[in-house]
């Protein structure tokens, strides 16, 4: 009887040690599947943060052309007023 006890001891301990290995497998292997959605997710924030830079620069740019565009058009109508003063004059 000893011998069945001590089977059954020694059976009992290395289920445990194998299961323990089983869930420290799935533990690794559910930490390794954080590890790279965490990284996708920066990666997707990375982007972003990129995209938003660029387009507040193409607004920034876009708002220079207009003021640009005012200023050419306010100078085109003051130098088409000079040309017909001056040609008044003649």
């Amino acid at each position: 009887m000893n011998k069945k006890d001590n089977n059954q001891t020694e059976e009992k301990v290395e289920s445990a040690e194998i299961y323990a290995a089983k869930l420290s497998f799935i533990g690794s292997a559910l930490s390794t599947l954080g590890d790279g959605l965490q990284t996708l997710a920066a990666g997707i924030a990375l982007q972003e943060l990129i995209n938003a830079t660029n387009d507040s620069q193409t607004s920034d740019q876009a708002n220079q052309l207009e003021q640009i565009q005012i200023q050419l058009d306010y100078l085109t109508r003051k130098i088409e007023s000079m040309e017909r003063r001056s040609y008044g004059q003649f």
